[in-house]
């Protein structure tokens, strides 16, 4: 079969299988393109089934461009925690005011507007534009360029610039006259359910019949992908200050910096501990003094006194470049150092909550974990 053949083959088919054997899924149910925008950033690193319950309450709080772009930025992150990539929620709220400002609140329908909002890629720009406006645009993204790949036996590594765009002309070429967004989300769908990247199905592949990879045995080795750096490892000491007095019941929770890794989120006061402590590593209920150390010199330092009493628990956290390995420490406040009822007051973004006020706070997973089974715990007493 020729090139031509091939690729009109492989467009047809899929075509057709998609339409048969599409999922229902809730953001396929309208063209909004400001809907379709919201699910295509959450699903990025992201499982489908994980998405759809926190795409059901994000339509349902911010059911328009302006109820989005008005929100408090809290208010989005508490509604996206647990979805983890927090950049991705302040990216689409910082795009979506720019479609409030600058296009009456309404999604552009041109690669070149579409892609001078912040965060939105050449993935994204072309989800939005064939999805929502039927425009023959590329959409491109993981699932896309393993099946392309395959197919077409493609040993380019994916991570290169060059092969991604590649792969975008080669999609565009292959889009079927006025079916972008179907076609589109048929790459996808095959690279979701059938074309996975271990074991694929290819016995259901509705275009197994001319796919190079499998004709030479190559279906498991492709795509070829440069292994990234493994995320860098840190250790630290996190403090769960148990309050006293009128904060009985209560823990106290810090806010992170305006700028950096989760920014302006909440969480236990922490502290990184060198590695040449490593080896003193405590493990479950065992103490190492010199680490409480540490983590008490780090709050003092926020003129935060705290008293370390016990090992609580060992909790771990990996970032696209770091990966927490956490101790836990319960700790209680030093009589006389910060009065919690009268006095000093508490640093501006330290807060004491209780398992009701979480639901305030937007946390990063990890320290969400930490707190939901302290509370548990204290409730089992």
């Amino acid at each position: 079969m020729d090139k031509t053949h091939k690729q009109q083959y492989f467009s047809t088919e899929l075509l057709s299988w998609y339409l048969r054997h599409r999922r229902d899924l809730p953001w396929r149910r309208s063209k909004n393109p400001y809907y379709i925008w919201i699910s295509e950033v959450m699903l990025q690193q992201t499982r489908v089934d994980t998405v759809i319950p926190y795409f059901h309450r994000f339509v349902e709080r911010f059911p328009t461009v302006q109820a989005l772009a008005e929100a408090p930025e809290e208010d989005v992150l508490k509604l996206w925690e647990g979805l983890g990539y927090y950049s991705r929620a302040r990216n689409l709220q910082g795009a979506v005011r720019e479609v409030h400002e600058r296009y009456e609140g309404t999604v552009p329908n041109t690669k070149a507007e579409i892609s001078s909002l912040r965060g939105v890629g050449p993935y994204t720009a072309g989800a939005i534009l064939s999805i929502a406006y039927n425009k023959p645009e590329p959409a491109v993204d993981g699932n896309v360029m393993r099946v392309l790949s395959r197919y077409f036996l493609i040993e380019e590594d994916i991570m290169k610039p060059k092969t991604r765009i590649l792969m975008e002309k080669l999609a565009q070429k292959l889009i079927p006259e006025g079916t972008a967004g179907d076609f589109n989300q048929a790459l996808m769908e095959l690279g979701a359910m059938v074309c996975k990247p271990r074991s694929p199905i290819c016995l259901t592949c509705p275009v197994m019949e001319h796919c190079a990879a499998r004709e030479a045995g190559m279906e498991e080795e492709l795509p070829i992908k440069k292994k990234a750096k493994p995320p860098r490892p840190e250790w630290r000491m996190a403090a769960l200050i148990a309050g006293s007095g009128d904060h009985a019941g209560k823990v106290l929770i810090r806010q992170r910096p305006q700028e950096g890794l989760l920014a302006r989120m909440w969480e236990l006061p922490h502290t990184e501990v060198p590695f040449s402590y490593k080896e003193a590593q405590p493990s479950s209920a065992e103490a190492v003094p010199v680490l409480f150390d540490l983590l008490v010199e780090q709050l003092a330092e926020e003129t935060i006194g705290v008293v370390p009493e016990r090992w609580f628990m060992h909790a771990e956290h990996t970032f696209s470049h770091i990966h927490w390995d956490m101790q836990i420490v319960l700790c209680s406040m030093e009589p006389g150092v910060l009065p919690t009822d009268a006095g000093m007051l508490l640093p501006t973004h330290y807060q004491w909550v209780d398992s009701k006020a979480m639901e305030a706070y937007a946390f990063p997973n990890v320290f969400l974990k930490i707190l939901n089974q302290y509370f548990a715990s204290c409730s089992k007493k």
